[in-house]
């Protein structure tokens, strides 16, 4: 039997930190509970419309997430800065939105390392703990670094990025094959390679500015996995509007399918239709 759960334009997975880590799928005013869904089979059927989550415009195209163009060209949040924090223009007063970059910007930033397809360096607002390492699908995860600003952090992160990678292989995340680190152990490590150039950003910018957080303990995350695809297929609304598969998992912002993984947060703005049954 099949019943029609919701449709609506859908966001990015919402992850709370349990043990396993609990998702939802916001689509229209609904948030749907995954785990009661493990096992069953899901039909996801996209009707066609994008929305972009910013202006609310009808749009052919998404952008960066959910963005039509006009706002990918003119907001803050779009800019090369988000991806590039040491690029930060806000001091030049050149950026798009002041108001919006001295609230998103200039506030506490963690420098973090986490285990998601092996050991990475990232940046995130403090506030944003632990839900950018559950985001990643990160099993391990330490907070390294507290910073005032994003610029700063985007100084301490390309320091790091010389030993270690500030990216996420979604194929080797979304595989069983995952070998634990000693995050402690690392985060020292890596700390002792760059200490000589965080004393350097600490001078420039003053010790209340750059907060080592040795003592921080590490912390792990388990996900709602039955089992992992065999063969990671990668499914795509764009070439395929409509698909169907078993839910074997959920890990990061990917649906497991037996039939392929799907990358929700990629379609935010898209307005989906499923079915269970």
């Amino acid at each position: 039997m099949s019943f029609l759960q919701s449709c609506g334009q859908v966001r990015k997975l919402i992850a709370k930190a349990d043990s396993p880590v609990s998702y939802s799928l916001p689509l229209g005013t609904n948030n749907i509970a995954l785990a009661p869904l493990l096992e069953k089979q899901l039909h996801l059927r996209y009707t066609g419309k994008i929305t972009c989550i910013h202006c609310k415009r009808s749009t052919n195209k998404s952008f960066n997430q959910g963005y039509c163009y006009s706002c990918f060209q003119k907001l803050a949040q779009c800019d090369v800065c988000i991806m590039s924090p040491e690029r930060c223009h806000f001091e030049a007063g050149t950026c798009r939105e002041p108001v919006w970059g001295e609230h998103f910007c200039m506030q506490d930033h963690i420098v973090y390392f986490a285990n998601s397809s092996g050991l990475k360096v990232g940046i995130t607002r403090a506030s944003q703990l632990p839900t950018r390492w559950l985001d990643q699908g990160a099993t391990q995860a330490v907070a390294a670094i507290r910073v005032r600003t994003r610029q700063q952090a985007g100084f301490c992160e390309v320091l790091f990025k010389e030993h270690v990678s500030d990216r996420t292989n979604w194929r080797a995340m979304l595989s069983s094959k995952q070998e634990v680190v000693n995050m402690a152990q690392e985060r020292d490590r890596l700390l002792a390679l760059c200490h000589r150039d965080l004393t350097a950003l600490q001078n420039k910018f003053g010790l209340h500015a750059i907060n080592i957080l040795q003592s921080v303990e590490p912390v792990n995350f388990s996900y709602p996995i039955v089992s992992y695809p065999e063969k990671i297929i990668s499914l795509d609304f764009d070439s395929q509007p409509e698909m169907t598969g078993c839910l074997l998992g959920i890990k990061g912002q990917y649906l497991l399918l037996d039939t392929g993984v799907l990358n929700i947060r990629k379609y935010t703005g898209y307005e989906l239709e499923l079915t269970v049954s």
